[in-house]
């Protein structure tokens, strides 16, 4: 009978390879198989962290204080305007999940409640997508936080369901058009794979079609797939993305060839974009489908407007220009709008005869207008410096919605009419009291010269003589910006003396694709040291001590993060890794991995095996090192980073430790990559890691011992 007092231990089994003269060594590599076996090892692990967990001190007046920060918190996101509606959704206090609205006038209410959904797991509205005149909402749902969307398609007059049920449409690449027979879709899904594939062969193949309200899926048009158009060659990994946009009469199809961030037109990488006239969709076959950009061009972002497509692209502009391309004779050379500076450009929309462009300097938002014919651009006065977290325009009306938010300011959300900025006063303020938090603004210099953003959030008048618990965290990849959001249930961790600090690390978007490539490939080394020196800065400067210092990051965030545990474990007294990527030289066997290959590597080539051994720190853990307490996250339904991952880093970590320290790997079989958590589930996640790194780091100069929610 196993010690319920001890976690499971892993068997271990070495598969030794060598590629390109390289040796390899996987003791664990069986994992991958996810089998029985492995699930009798998470299930023996997870009640083990659960039981630690649990009897933490701390622990329950940590998740009392994070439910009291959070439930009491209203949170309104993701808008969209259509028609005389405005669509949102909404996180109120007897929601668990947030819930689909649309306001009308003077009046507001509930479109679909995804708690009311009947299944196995928690349902969660994972995307939305309403008709340009608001009379249909495209709604992407899932279960158990898995992101495997169903297309469902929700009638905003009655509120009902209609019978259309589309799987696979993960990515909520959704558009509408008007056919003369009515509604229909154009949408991107996976099909259903072979019975018996291997994990990295379950995503291909995948296709763009066209569905009319009312019709069965398998009656859907194929629009784009591989061997469909020869003038639109397709891997068999490609994601083909076609979308119609209001008022223009073109198409536009965005190939990806890697990964891609939520929104499908900002943020992208390693893309090819062609525009055909809508009126030639009814044959796929002969669609004159035309190459506007390839990878090489560094298109991250466009807007459509009537004939026009504008681009962002870091072509001859390290932090990206603004291109005008006419689709009817697509030429990158035409006209730059916005030439290439200081700020990285990292999103546009046109609002009336302007184009909006959305900036970022070192991670805050700027806004600058600029006529769409050409001409001096100028700036647009926001009222908070902070980080724009969303917007939206209106397809018709020169209009348009945008949050600004920080760290210590809940978000505000602020109309823009073209020429001024207003606060609509529709998100009701925090409940949440940060008087006497304060944002330090800092730069850190790497061990190069090169300067790191850096950001840390204490109590003012903060004493810098090392006995302050902080977390550093830093995420690093895919030219993209984490959002540096507003969290009330940070304050319980501010309130008990902790610190927490946000590392602007090299592979990531603060500066556009020039900081991105200076933290990419074979030098990716630079996104684990930028990290590393960091934390020397805030020790060297008295934020914390190595002792009282915690390393957290999130699925690729894993990668400095790991990267800093397997090469210093000596710099942090504690370590959380969130659904961790901490394998990298085996991350493109798995579902997610194909499209990951051209932003970390392949190990079919020597350069490609080289880069991803820079980013495998499960290969780098060493037996006999006195690593620090780690906690391990991982969600079962997770279609992002899979479960032998983070199961893979534990087994070797606790193998590895002469510490005495404790490696823990949480597990939550409803939970996916942590898009579609509940409340409960975010709050007890939240409560776990604050609980177990005050632990683990020492008190704070503070207790929890607080007053009731301050009411402004």
């Amino acid at each position: 009978m196993r010690d319920s007092s001890a976690p499971p231990v892993a068997r271990v089994e070495v598969v030794r390879e060598e590629r390109f003269g390289i040796p390899l060594a996987d003791p664990y590599r069986w994992m991958e198989a996810e089998d029985g076996e492995l699930a009798g090892w998470l299930s023996g692990q997870g009640s083990y962290a659960a039981s630690r967990l649990a009897g933490l001190p701390g622990r329950g007046a940590f998740l009392a204080r994070v439910e009291e920060l959070t439930a009491a918190t209203t949170t309104d996101s993701a808008f969209r305007l259509a028609g005389d509606r405005v669509f949102f959704q909404r996180q109120a206090p007897d929601t668990d999940v947030p819930v689909l609205m649309a306001a009308q006038g003077q009046t507001t209410r509930v479109l679909l409640d995804p708690a009311a959904l009947a299944g196995r797991e928690h349902s969660y509205l994972d995307w939305y997508v309403p008709s340009p005149d608001g009379r249909y909402v495209a709604c992407g749902i899932s279960q158990g936080g898995s992101e495997s969307s169903t297309l469902r398609v929700l009638d905003a007059d009655s509120g009902a369901l209609l019978p259309d049920a589309i799987p696979g449409t993960m990515l909520g690449a959704v558009s509408w058009l008007r056919l003369p027979a009515g509604e229909a879709l154009l949408y991107h899904r996976y099909l259903d794979p072979p019975p018996g594939a291997a994990p990295d062969q379950r995503r291909r193949d995948s296709r763009a079609c066209l569905h009319r309200l009312g019709a069965t899926a398998g009656d859907d048009l194929v629009v784009l797939a591989r061997g469909v158009n020869p003038l639109v060659p397709l891997s068999p990994a490609d994601r083909p993305l076609v979308f119609a946009t209001g008022g223009s009469d073109w198409l536009l199809a965005l190939i990806s060839h890697g990964s891609l961030s939520g929104t499908l037109d900002e943020e992208l990488s390693d893309c090819t974009l062609y525009v055909a006239p809508r009126a030639a969709l009814a044959d796929p076959v002969t669609c004159p489908w035309r190459r506007v950009a390839g990878p090489d061009d560094g298109v991250t972002a466009y807007a459509v407007h009537g004939d026009d497509l504008y681009l962002v692209s870091h072509q001859d502009a390290p932090r990206s220009r603004v291109l005008a391309v006419s689709m009817a004779a697509p030429d990158l050379g035409a006209a730059v709008v916005l030439p290439g500076g200081d700020r990285a450009v990292a999103a546009v929309k046109v609002i009336g005869g302007h184009l909006l462009v959305h900036e970022r300097d070192g991670g805050l938002s700027r806004l600058r207008r600029v006529p769409l014919g050409g001409g001096e651009p100028s700036e647009v006065t926001l009222p908070v410096a902070g980080f724009l977290g969303q917007w939206t325009v209106h397809p018709a009306r020169p209009e348009a919605f945008f949050t600004l938010s920080s760290w210590i300011h809940a978000p505000r959300l602020y109309r823009y009419d073209g020429a001024t900025v207003t606060d609509t006063g529709w998100l009701p303020p925090s409940p949440a009291d940060f008087t006497g938090i304060v944002v330090s603004d800092l730069r850190a210099p790497a061990r190069d010269g090169t300067l790191i953003p850096l950001r840390v959030v204490h109590k003012d008048g903060l004493k810098l003589d090392g006995t302050s618990p902080a977390i550093l965290s830093g995420y690093g990849s895919y030219g993209v910006l984490p959002y540096w959001e507003f969290a009330p249930e940070m304050l319980a961790w501010y309130e008990s003396g902790g610190s927490y600090a946000e590392a602007g690390l090299r592979g990531g978007g603060e500066y556009g694709r020039e900081w991105h490539e200076a933290g990419s490939g074979p030098r990716k080394e630079n996104t684990i040291t930028d990290f590393i020196d960091c934390a020397e800065y805030l020790v060297g400067h008295g934020y914390t001590s190595p002792g009282r210092l915690a390393g957290e990051g999130g699925s690729a965030g894993a990668i400095p993060v790991g990267g800093a545990l397997v090469r210093r474990p000596d710099l942090f007294g504690a370590v959380v890794l969130q659904v961790p990527a901490v394998n990298g030289t085996r991350a493109e066997f798995s579902e997610n991995g194909p499209v990951n290959i051209p932003e970390f590597g392949t190990v079919t080539t020597e350069a490609g095996l080289r880069d991803l051994l820079i980013i495998d720190c499960y290969l780098r853990v060493a037996d006999g090192t006195p690593y620090p307490a780690v906690l391990l996250t991982v969600g079962l339904n997770d279609g992002r980073v899979a479960a032998w991952q983070p199961a893979k880093m534990t087994a070797r970590l606790q193998a590895a430790t002469t510490s005495g320290r404790p490696v823990l790997l949480r597990v939550d079989p409803h939970a996916g990559h942590g898009f579609g958590s509940t409340r409960a589930q975010r709050a007890g996640l939240t409560a776990d890691m604050f609980a177990f790194l005050m632990h683990e780091l020492g008190p704070g100069p503070s207790s929890l011992t607080q007053p009731s929610l301050t009411r402004p």
